[in-house]
């Protein structure tokens, strides 16, 4: 009768620590499936925040082009190239591609600039990293939205608790906002410097 009690008292342990070490390394995989996801995000970015830089300066060997929308999204840029938290990078992604949709409202007002070879071309090329960039969120999301679901759901979310796991952020910058509105960008929200 004691092997008894004693294998009882033994599955009684093993089976909840398997368990537990189970749900945990499941939770630590999807976390890794999340930050692989952001690192392709990031590289899109950083495509992009180069072609932004290449595109200012195509735009500003046109003398008469509105400089102030120049500042806007090299400050833009700049701030977003600096950013290390999702939420960070998101702010400042929204603001630049409001601001680049702005730049390119204000574009259709220069003939020799739309004329241009190399802004066509700079143009296109960002069209391409904006849709890369698009497929690259979807799948980074997806992979928030599967951790989360775990971290949240019974009885991983005690599991996560325990090991101080949190819900991570989802990323989004597309930018609903008319030209005209983004021209007004509020840059009050970052210091100078």
């Amino acid at each position: 009768m004691s092997a008894f009690l004693l294998m009882v008292v033994v599955v009684g342990v093993v089976i909840p620590v398997v368990g537990i070490i189970s749900i945990y390394n499941n939770l630590i995989e999807k976390r890794i499936l999340v930050h692989d996801g952001f690192s392709g995000v990031d590289a899109q970015l950083k495509r992009r925040h180069n072609l932004v830089s290449s595109l200012v300066k195509t735009i500003k060997g046109y003398a008469d082009f509105k400089h102030v929308v120049l500042e806007d999204i090299t400050r833009l840029r700049t701030w977003a190239v600096g950013d290390w938290s999702v939420h960070d990078k998101q702010r400042d992604e929204i603001a630049l591609s409001g601001a680049l949709q702005n730049l390119f409202s204000v574009a259709k007002n220069y003939p020799e600039l739309n004329a241009d070879a190399n802004f066509l071309k700079l143009q296109q090329e960002l069209s391409e990293i904006e849709d890369a960039l698009q497929k690259t969120c979807r799948y980074y999301n997806g992979t928030v939205r599967d951790y989360n679901t775990r971290v949240e759901a019974f009885p991983s979310k005690w599991i996560a608790g325990w090991f101080e796991l949190q819900n991570e952020a989802f990323f989004e910058i597309e930018n609903d906002s008319e030209p005209a509105a983004v021209a007004d960008v509020d840059f009050a929200y970052r210091k100078s410097g």
